[in-house]
């Protein structure tokens, strides 16, 4: 094959090539848009009542009944990002039956794909922070253990099994994934204080997720775990120990001195 052929064939090669990359980039542009275009159809059929058009925010409570008969108010969604809204909607904190309640975990009303153009959607809004990618397999459980006491034992309680605040309800961390625990340090939902990268970072991070992981399945060196609720059901069970002993030696030496 002479050179001139040998260089006709490898620019036609190279033409191929462009094409095809220019398809996928067409291809893989497409499927982003039409994703962000679904998500907007089920905004406007289940969020906006609450939310606003567009994400623009409610202050005032509408008239309107949106999902579930819900009409309320909501805030603006423009630069919350990806990452609010994968959290509220994976949990199924959200569609709220009732604006007045505090968010809980409940069955989740979307599909995967539902969720993911909606999520597309609201980012899609404004910049705001991506979903975080934790790796709790980097982690250190002792360091997460002390983290997790100082900033959220108080109200989830050392052992992760949610507890009792003014006016809500801490939930238990047990069905949260490692995706769903960073998404909530990040944001703050309800009454949980926000906590930033400087006040706790993404390794300090990983290491909390791998304390809460340990204490779905903790190993108990001294048997019986309680429920691992703390020293109430210890101090109960010693009492009610305590007390069957002082009845079974006050029936024995009563029967002696008779």
């Amino acid at each position: 094959m002479s050179r001139a052929a040998i260089l006709t064939v490898a620019g036609l090669l190279v033409l191929a090539c462009g094409v095809a990359s220019a398809g996928t980039g067409r291809e893989t542009a497409a499927r982003p848009a039409g994703l962000i275009a679904r998500g907007a159809e089920l905004y406007a059929a289940s969020c906006s009542t609450c939310h606003g058009p567009e994400g623009a925010g409610n202050p005032t409570p509408g008239g309107a009944a949106g999902v579930g008969g819900a009409a309320g108010f909501g805030p603006s969604l423009r630069g919350v990002g990806a990452l609010a809204a994968d959290f509220y909607l994976r949990t199924g904190y959200m569609p709220l039956q009732t604006p007045y309640v505090q968010p809980r975990r409940s069955r989740v009303l979307y599909s995967k794909r539902d969720i993911r153009a909606l999520v597309a959607y609201v980012a899609s809004l404004g910049r705001g922070p991506a979903i975080p990618d934790p790796h709790p397999q980097l982690g250190s459980v002792s360091t997460g253990f002390t983290l997790f006491t100082e900033h959220c034992a108080g109200c989830h309680q050392s052992a992760a099994a949610g507890g009792y605040v003014p006016d809500a309800v801490a939930p238990a961390l047990a069905p949260d994934s490692p995706r769903q625990i960073a998404e909530a340090v990040r944001i703050g939902p309800n009454l949980m204080p926000r906590f930033s990268r400087s006040e706790l970072s993404d390794r300090q991070l990983d290491s909390v997720i791998a304390y809460v992981r340990y204490t779905h399945a903790p190993y108990d060196r001294g048997g019986w775990a309680l429920g691992h609720v703390g020293p109430v059901p210890e101090g109960l069970v010693a009492w009610f120990v305590a007390g069957v002993v002082l009845v079974a030696v006050t029936r024995t030496v009563g029967r002696r001195l008779t």
